[in-house]
């Protein structure tokens, strides 16, 4: 029993005894703190890449590849459509000139129509919210006049020409509206008429 008591005193005095060792946790606390990972003071930097004229889908692995992969685009034409199946795209336009270099962490947005339109003089944009005064939406798509008013705006749009019930509102341009541009808006009804893209007022 002396024996016993002897060898347990002997155990709790060890300081061996009290945790595990350096080699089985393969490493010390110096060794630790000396291979822990720093934080990156800044993103790497390269340069952009030519995207116009490349198909969207193209353009986005492409960019990914060279590391950029904050990535969005928009309807260069100013229709607001979205970008659903990026391989009937194409890029027309780049928010970043090519060959500038930038941080890879940089927001790259592509301009882009689809792939049988002829891509615009100039990049198209939805117009800003409307505020207190109608704008002039004719000409313009639909659906970015329609998100260009309040979201309690009542709304109502009639086909020009055919009596068509007016579905994809992207695909539609504005012909007329009431009421006039300029005038205020006070929570009162709009219409418009509209046809589709390509055919006549």
């Amino acid at each position: 029993m002396l024996a016993c008591t002897a060898a347990v005193a002997l155990v709790g005095c060890d300081p061996a005894a009290t945790g595990p060792s350096p080699a089985a946790t393969g490493s010390t606390p110096a060794a630790s703190a000396a291979t822990r990972p720093t934080a990156d003071a800044s993103a790497e930097r390269k340069a952009v890449l030519n995207f116009v004229g490349m198909g969207l889908q193209s353009a986005q692995d492409a960019a990914q590849e060279a590391g950029f992969f904050a990535l969005t685009s928009h309807d260069s034409a100013g229709r607001g459509r979205v970008q659903a199946f990026d391989r009937n795209w194409k890029v027309c336009s780049q928010n970043v000139a090519a060959g500038k270099t930038v941080p890879t962490d940089t927001a790259l947005d592509f301009g882009a129509v689809k792939l049988e339109e002829e891509c615009p003089a100039g990049d198209a944009k939805a117009p800003d919210a409307a505020g207190g005064t109608m704008q002039d939406f004719v000409g313009k798509s639909v659906k970015v006049a329609r998100d260009a008013l309040d979201s309690g705006t009542s709304i109502t749009v009639t086909d020009a020409a055919q009596g068509r019930m007016v579905l994809m509102e992207s695909n539609w341009q504005v012909c007329a509206q009431s009421p006039s541009a300029g005038t205020a808006l006070n929570g009162q009804p709009v219409e418009f008429t509209a046809v589709k893209f390509g055919e006549g007022c």
